[in-house]
């Protein structure tokens, strides 16, 4: 969506769990016995909020800047690659005003993460935790999520040109 002041991206991603490396979402690492299988850090919520901005901004995904295949990204933590990200909106005259996220998880719980999670996002958006929203979602034990098998996330997000109010 676009009017000139504001447009708007949404962002998805989906990782399989794992054993043998650490569950980290919105940048909170949460004690699990299992995680997210993926190059960098995987954490699927940062990754989805990445992909909403640069989509908002009509930049593309993260494969494009991020590649799974090059080296230099094996295990970065994606709160670097959403600086990256958000250095890339600035350059196009943007700056993010408000985020909405599902987390599709049947396990671990999320609700007792969410607060630090909205944090976490709130101050790497550089926006107040109100215009953050983390939600937490379950199939209900339906498909792969239901079975545990990976966790995946949306993001919806907000831009507003530098100067706009």
């Amino acid at each position: 969506m676009t009017n000139g002041k504001t447009q708007s991206g949404i962002g998805f991603d989906v990782h399989r769990l794992v054993s043998g490396r650490p569950l980290i979402l919105g940048g909170v690492e949460i004690a699990y016995p299992r995680g997210l299988q993926g190059h960098s850090d995987a954490d699927v919520l940062v990754h989805a909020v990445c992909d909403a901005l640069l989509g908002a901004v009509g930049e593309g995904d993260m494969g494009d800047f991020f590649p799974d295949t090059d080296p230099k990204f094996k295990g970065i933590s994606s709160l670097e690659l959403l600086k990256r990200v958000l250095r890339k909106v600035a350059k196009r005259g943007f700056r993010p005003i408000h985020l909405d996220t599902v987390v599709i998880a049947e396990a671990p719980k999320l609700r007792p993460f969410k607060g630090a999670i909205r944090r976490r996002l709130a101050r790497a958006l550089s926006v107040a935790e109100s215009q953050v929203n983390v939600k937490a979602k379950t199939t209900e034990g339906l498909g792969l999520f239901g079975r545990s098998q990976g966790i995946a996330s949306y993001a919806v997000v907000t831009v507003q040109r530098k100067g706009m109010r």
